[in-house]
């Protein structure tokens, strides 16, 4: 944002802030623009010549929104799975699937960004969890999901689960699960502008599964 005052008096002829002109022709002004680049708002100062009084610059609410979205820390799902990573599973049990709540890891987490006056506030949070369980399958979550917890035995998760047909030692040893979390993030502006930015965030595990051996009398 640039904002422009007049100086008085104006500089002297022959004054290198004249650039080149005459007094008369056109005036000379003091620029000051301020910027913020996320971490740190700044101004720079200096005197502009210009034949006609210069209009500021147009703040642009979709610009701040952005500035405020990278203050945010947005990382992918704190995850949570049975079975736990180092351990093992079971073809045909359940496989609970969550991520621990918090503003970097489900939201919402608020962040604003200011210029000129306006102001823009950004709300962030995940609007659904993508997990690839590494046999080939896909799971989509619109919630956290829900820690298992031993109680529930071999109930499946109420919202968000899983349950492997083929153990992980028919391929590589274990399945590679892949969390994509995608973040709606919804701005508004003090001068009533509003919108929306999408951002993504991944994190994984290793999980290996098993068959259950019977055991001969």
């Amino acid at each position: 944002m640039c904002t422009y005052k007049k100086l008085d008096p104006q500089p002297l002829a022959g004054s290198l802030d004249w650039e080149g002109h005459e007094p008369g022709d056109g005036a000379v002004y003091e620029e000051r623009c301020t910027y913020d680049n996320g971490l740190t708002e700044f101004t720079i100062v200096r005197n502009t010549w210009a034949a006609t009084p210069p209009a500021p610059a147009a703040i642009d609410p979709a610009v701040l929104a952005r500035q405020a979205v990278d203050q945010m820390v947005l990382r992918g799902p704190e995850i949570g799975i049975t079975p736990k990573p180092g351990g093992m599973g079971l073809v045909g049990m359940p496989v609970y699937l969550w991520t621990e709540r918090g503003p970097e890891t489900y939201g919402p987490n608020v962040a604003s960004a200011s210029a000129g006056g306006i102001t823009v506030t950004a709300t962030a949070k995940v609007a659904r969890i993508v997990w690839q369980m590494g046999d080939g399958k896909t799971v989509t979550c619109t919630t956290p999901g829900t820690p298992y917890k031993p109680s529930y035995g071999t109930k499946s998760s109420p919202d968000c689960g899983h349950r492997y047909a083929k153990p992980s030692t028919a391929g590589a040893g274990k399945y590679h699960v892949v969390a994509t979390s995608t973040w709606t993030i919804a701005w508004q502006a003090t001068t009533g502008q509003s919108g929306q930015l999408t951002e993504t965030r991944q994190s994984a595990v290793d999980i290996r599964v098993g068959e259950l051996q019977a055991v001969g009398s």
